[in-house]
């Protein structure tokens, strides 16, 4: 295994090395089933690493409302990404400041580890979801979309 990024808040975000299909596997019954509990899973043969999310919400704001794949760069991606996990991990360091609930688990993204697209990508628009719906504010860049 090269890394293991877990990432856990009332839903649960992992990144691991392994071989995994390059296409989307979402495995739920109904649209309604969708909504209520949420999981994407991101992976790709090129990186071996994976992202999986479950947030009720996340997919369907991730097909409605987010930018669409190939709107930022990867380079884009990576430099906000390293920006929102640093500000996550200083709140999960500071459980008696910070709602721990939200921030319960510390992201382990390593800068020099090249995540592909699709990790970045959904990592990313996490983050995004992440401040509009519990209205929080990682950075000083204002999350929109």
């Amino acid at each position: 295994m090269k890394k293991i990024i877990p990432f856990i808040i009332g839903i649960s975000m992992l990144a691991s090395c392994k071989s995994y299909q390059a296409n989307q596997t979402i495995n739920n019954g109904n649209e309604n089933e969708l909504i209520q509990s949420d999981t994407v899973s991101i992976s790709s043969d090129e990186t071996d690493y994976e992202i999986l999310i479950i947030e009720p919400g996340f997919n369907a704001w991730l097909y409605g409302s987010a930018r669409p794949r190939g709107f930022h760069s990867q380079e884009f991606l990576e430099t906000r990404n390293t920006l929102l996990v640093q500000s996550w991990n200083q709140r999960n360091l500071q459980p008696h400041t910070y709602d721990p609930q939200l921030y319960e688990l510390r992201v382990d993204y390593d800068v020099n580890t090249d995540y592909g697209y699709e990790v970045n990508y959904l990592l990313y628009n996490y983050f995004l979801y992440f401040q509009i719906k519990y209205k929080q504010r990682l950075t000083a860049f204002v999350p929109r979309i």
